[in-house]
């Protein structure tokens, strides 16, 4: 069986074409989340080759570069199985109807409605960097790039006991985003200085230098961005090795290795679900298009930089 789905198709290019519903629960989509950083990597065909296995979604179909149908942040409600009736979450591409295993669905929370639920493959990324980077009470720390998974690293920082964290961004309206998560915000000439944590989220070799030039004597700065294709210059000259800073990656994929032994992928995703329940999250739903619009609008959204999350409503 085949459904309507989203495709990649070559650079810059997608249509809607049929996808293979796929095995197990049949679910009947309400919402996707656009990822726009990840997205607009694959959209462009800037996957490398060398992480083209690594970097699959779960139910993705097709393979890298084109054509992909790809995506993970989609909420269903299950039609049969133990969870008939109910809004779920799962890591599944943007596509109107599914057919999914029982245990790749997370049942929402009471407290979460679907249409914030889409966030909930950000928040589990934005917990994992929080857990790499070790920021604790009362720590200075500066998030560098306030997009999606940026600005849900400063929520969730902000609420650590006397932590004083600042958002940095390019764009003087996220000042206002900043605010609403609890965060205080600066443009790159005035980010804080000497901080114990930075998070660099910008996906760009200034903002890169910015999160480097903003760390303390040997502070921890996480690198929370996927550059994809090519290279990014780092600036290890200067003060690096005399302040004896930590350049350290983080990627959803795996999990920390000191809550390894304790956490599973699905411990980690039903938390992020679970965080999710605050409303002043829904300041990072930028924009809404239905599905059948999509393929026009798709470039748009992610060439956009005030897109942060862009939901998509499916006509079920």
């Amino acid at each position: 069986m085949t459904t309507d789905a989203l495709w990649c198709i070559g650079p810059r290019t997608v249509e809607l074409r049929p996808g293979a519903e796929g095995d197990g629960v049949a679910l009947d989509t309400l919402f996707s989340g656009i990822s726009r950083g990840t997205e607009r990597l694959v959209f462009e065909g800037r996957v490398p080759e060398s992480d083209a296995a690594r970097m699959r979604a779960p139910f993705q179909e097709g393979d890298f570069p084109f054509p992909v149908k790809y995506g993970y942040a989609a909420v269903a409600r299950a039609t049969e199985g133990a969870h008939a009736g109910r809004n779920v979450f799962a890591l599944a591409p943007h596509q109107a109807h599914m057919r999914l295993p029982e245990d790749a669905l997370i049942p929402l929370p009471e407290d979460v409605p679907p249409e914030r639920a889409v966030l909930a493959a950000n928040m589990e990324t934005a917990l994992n960097v929080l857990w790499d980077s070790g920021a604790g009470a009362g720590d200075r720390v500066a998030i560098v790039g306030a997009g999606t998974v940026g600005a849900l690293v400063g929520y969730l920082a902000a609420r650590l006991p006397g932590a004083e964290v600042t958002l940095v961004d390019t764009l003087p309206e996220r000042g206002s985003l900043a605010a609403a998560l609890g965060c205080g915000f600066a443009g790159p000439g005035d980010a804080p200085g000497d901080c114990d944590v930075v998070i660099h989220a910008s996906a760009s070799a200034r903002g890169l230098a910015s999160a480097l030039a903003a760390a303390g004597p040997q502070a921890t700065v996480v690198e929370a961005s996927w550059h994809g294709a090519g290279t990014t210059e780092v600036p290890l000259g200067g003060a690096f090795h005399s302040l004896r800073l930590r350049l350290v990656s983080s990627q959803v994929g795996a999990l920390p290795p000191l809550r390894a032994p304790r956490w599973t992928y699905r411990r980690r995703l039903t938390k992020a679900l679970e965080l999710l329940a605050d409303p002043a999250l829904d300041v990072l739903i930028s924009g809404e298009t239905g599905f059948a619009d999509l393929p026009g609008r798709y470039a748009a959204i992610l060439d956009d930089p005030q897109t942060l999350c862009h939901r998509i409503r499916y006509p079920n």
